[in-house]
């Protein structure tokens, strides 16, 4: 029951407010000379006497609430006094029981303890609190929304190269005209942060912010090098966080710079302003060293210097320092995080790699003296490995090494009938004399492979093995492995078809009936080739094969030589590319062949060094055994040059098949492929007539920038520049210089004359402040191509011919 205390005090409540002021003595027109409780008639005088009470303390309580903290802040010691001077005033009450009970103060104390960031000796304003997130929907304190990437809902890890720049975006807003800030954390797999980025709000209307990131340091290590240690730890599974957070600073310093502008309410802002940079200066989620701590505390002190004018105090707040402590270390109140975003970390060359492709029975080949050709072997291939290092490729590829079928084998020019002396087609795999795990003994041994591969690594090259998951029909497998074959109705087993293509010297793989058997048998063959040597496999149209099985194969082969990379080559549906990436594939052919007008390259070229980069590594390849487009059989050496620029700059990834340096272009009658193609011949070259083209020299001056210039390393920093000319096409590609290791920007521009026989001019546009260069002198550039130097502006005159210059190739030298 109710004491008589809480019964008056409860009445007192309840009387209107205008009833409330009991200053006088005049008795309440309201309130009844008496009044029972609990059965008992009590005066009204002592009503009022009871209610004059009640109301001193609830006096005393409202002012303590003057002269404290809001609520959140309440410290402990006020609550204390609080509570005793209640306790005071209740005891002059005869009853003893209902006096001693204090005001319950624990929802106070709750709700201190929550509000971690505010400081309990402020005055104004609470700084924003961290709200803590309990389940992935709910907010924090700042809201981040929208974050790219985020690869098939995160379903996928986002991938990128060791040290590869990329973009990283979110929606990142909070209430009313407060300001918000936001801040990439890359973390670990445990969630451990390594380093912070700051980001930029590229569009306001739409709270999007923006940053460039990256994940460890860019290495040329290599597997096999004894360092290679330190790289395979930074290897795997990382986190990126956005977190977003009230960008205290910069909210209280427009208030203040207006208010000092119109001297209104000065004092109160510049103490306000004071008070924030001590409490920044103190912030341990800043980060901050001795020295940047001292700039925040020497500016809040002369903040509160009053014998300075009001400007001189506001400017202490604005210097450099301080603006770039906002920029690297800012105060974060209220810092909210949002959910992790999965990131895969690939290896060294996993993305940025440049390809030579030869085939190992060409490589020295010549002609004897009875007018035959001797093929080359593993050993004379030696002098393709050297040629490849030379101009400046970090892998060489080569096609099947195996055994190939007698069966019918193709005879040159892919016809039916194939002569004593063809060698037929090495995607013929299998013979009595063994399938994929055997050297093709008119090549060399097991061991003469091994040192191949070694001498590979001494020229520091890679060595990529074209693995073609298909059968001669003299391959073991056709009789220990029936039910890995499809067969007709009659029994016969079906022969490979693309249609038009037939291949009448391979049998396809069912993998319907014993996919499991095929997946094991594939990882031992792997095995085996990584232990001679191999680091990389390209894989022949695993388009037709089930995804899953590719995702079971590359899952075993990588956990257990996590080194190993593979090349998709799948022309295909975007569906099924973006499938195989997704399990495993790192780099995948693509259809840069095929996009040959200034239109089709822009849409292209963004295509590939946007989004789809973060899934799928395109390779850009001119020309391949299989691939010889109009556009090179049609335009010579000027269009072998136009393509091999296109190609090296367009993407980070890029491929040469030998004899492009040779412009070995004639087609066969009626096919997108060389004549006489080296697929179903040996080819017997004149490599000292190299010269005459000028070619290689270009391949090796392409992989000479490329490997300079961390900009040519990433896919996500290239942007179309605007040009007049229907036969020009203008990118830049940029890495800020903060990931570029240097300490500067570092900038590539190139435009490129895409018509094979006429000289084309052109304005090409740079909005040089989109850029960071400076808009009000000259940019200074270098042509890494020709040695000449040039001064370029907001637009620039630009001419081109295929006689002449092909293309330029800029490197920013000083803006």
């Amino acid at each position: 029951m109710w004491s008589e205390d809480v019964f008056f005090g409860i009445l007192w409540i309840t009387l209107p407010v205008e009833n409330r002021d009991l200053s006088t003595k005049n008795v309440l027109p309201n309130l009844s000379q008496e009044v029972t409780h609990k059965g008992r008639k009590i005066a009204g005088q002592k009503i009022v006497h009871q209610i004059h009470l009640f109301s001193s303390i609830i006096g005393v309580m409202a002012e303590e609430d003057k002269s404290a903290e809001p609520r959140t802040t309440t410290k402990q010691s006020t609550i204390k006094r609080t509570t005793a001077k209640v306790e005071s005033s209740m005891s002059q009450t005869p009853n003893k029981r209902t006096a001693a009970k204090k005001p319950t103060a624990s929802t106070a104390r709750k709700r201190t303890a929550k509000a971690k960031t505010a400081s309990p000796q402020a005055v104004g304003e609470a700084p924003a609190p961290v709200i803590e997130r309990t389940s992935p929907e709910q907010f924090g304190r700042v809201n981040v929304l929208d974050i790219t990437p985020n690869v098939e809902n995160g379903l996928f890890p986002a991938r990128v190269e060791l040290g590869e720049a990329f973009n990283v975006t979110a929606q990142v807003f909070i209430e009313g005209r407060t300001k918000a800030g936001a801040t990439v954390s890359v973390r670990s797999a445990r969630g451990r942060e390594v380093e912070r980025f700051a980001m930029t709000c590229t569009n306001p209307g739409l709270d999007r912010w923006e940053a460039m990131v990256k994940i460890g340091e860019h290495s040329d290590l290599k597997p096999w090098d004894a360092d290679y240690a330190a790289v395979k730890r930074k290897l795997g599974e990382w986190q990126i966080v956005v977190e977003g957070w009230e960008d205290t600073y910069q909210s209280w310093l427009h208030d203040a710079a207006i208010k000092v502008e119109v001297n209104d309410d000065v004092e109160n802002a510049l103490e306000s302003g004071a008070r924030l940079l001590a409490r920044w200066s103190d912030a341990k989620d800043s980060k901050l060293s001795a020295a940047d701590k001292k700039v925040l505390r020497d500016a809040a002190k002369t903040m509160e210097d009053k014998s300075l004018s009001a400007e001189e105090r506001l400017a202490a707040a604005q210097s450099s320092d301080i603006e770039q402590l906002h920029e690297t270390n800012p105060l974060r109140d209220g810092l909210s995080e949002s959910n992790p975003q999965r990131f895969r970390v690939e290896r060294p060359k996993s993305s940025f790699a440049s390809w030579y492709q030869f085939f190992p029975r060409s490589e020295g080949a010549y002609y004897g003296e009875d007018g035959k050709i001797v093929p080359g072997n593993l050993k004379t291939s030696v002098a393709g490995l050297e040629r490849a290092a030379a101009e400046g490729f970090n892998i060489v590829y080569l096609p099947p090494i195996f055994p190939i079928g007698v069966t019918n084998r193709k005879g040159r020019n892919n016809s039916l009938v194939a002569g004593p002396n063809d060698p037929g087609s090495p995607f013929g795999i299998g013979s009595e004399l063994g399938g994929h795990d055997t050297v093709d003994p008119q090549l060399g041994t097991m061991d003469d492979f091994k040192a191949f591969c070694e001498r590979a690594h001494e020229l520091g090259l890679e060595i990529a093995l074209d693995f073609a998951l298909q059968c001669s029909p003299d391959h073991p497998w056709v009789k220990a492995h029936p039910n890995w074959f499809r067969t007709k109705p009659d029994g016969t087993i079906a022969f490979a078809e693309n249609p038009p293509k037939k291949y009448q010297d391979i049998y396809p793989i069912d993998f319907n009936a014993d996919m499991e058997g095929i997946e094991k048998e594939v990882e031992r063959i792997m095995d085996l080739w990584v232990k001679a040597g191999v680091t990389i496999f390209r894989v022949d149209n695993p388009h037709t094969k089930p995804v899953r099985f590719w995702q079971d194969v590359i899952a075993a082969v990588t956990k257990k030589h996590p080194e190993v990379l593979f090349l998709a080559e799948a022309f295909t549906r975007p569906g099924m590319m973006r499938a195989l990436s997704y399990v495993g594939f790192t780099q995948s052919h693509c259809y840069f062949p095929w996009r040959n007008t200034k239109e089709e390259l822009e849409e292209y070229f963004e295509e590939t060094n946007g989004d789809g980069g973060f899934y799928q590594h395109n390779t850009f390849w001119p020309t391949t055994p299989d691939i010889l487009t109009a556009y090179l059989r049609d335009n010579g050496i000027a269009g072998h040059a136009v393509r091999a620029v296109l190609a090296a700059m367009g993407s980070p990834s890029w491929g040469i098949y030998n004899g492009y340096e040779l412009i070995e272009n004639k087609q066969r009658p009626g096919f997108e492929e060389q004549i006489d193609n080296e697929k179903y011949e040996v080819k017997v070259r004149d490599w000292d007539s190299t010269e005459k083209y000028g070619i290689a020299e270009l391949l090796t001056s392409l992989n000479k920038i490329r490997d300079t210039h961390p900009a040519c390393r990433s896919y996500h920093n290239l942007h179309i520049l605007p040009s007049d000319d229907a036969g020009v096409i203008a990118f830049l590609r940029q890495t800020p210089a903060e990931l570029t290791g240097t300490g500067k920007a570092d900038t590539v521009i190139v435009i490129v004359n895409l018509d094979g026989h006429n000289a084309h001019q052109s304005i090409v546009h740079v909005e040089l402040g989109d850029f960071g260069f400076a808009t009000d002198k000259p940019l200074k550039v270098h042509d890494e191509l020709t040695g000449r130097d040039f001064e370029w502006g907001y637009d620039n005159y630009v001419s081109l011919a295929p006689w002449a210059d092909v293309a330029h190739v800029l490197t920013v030298v000083e803006d």
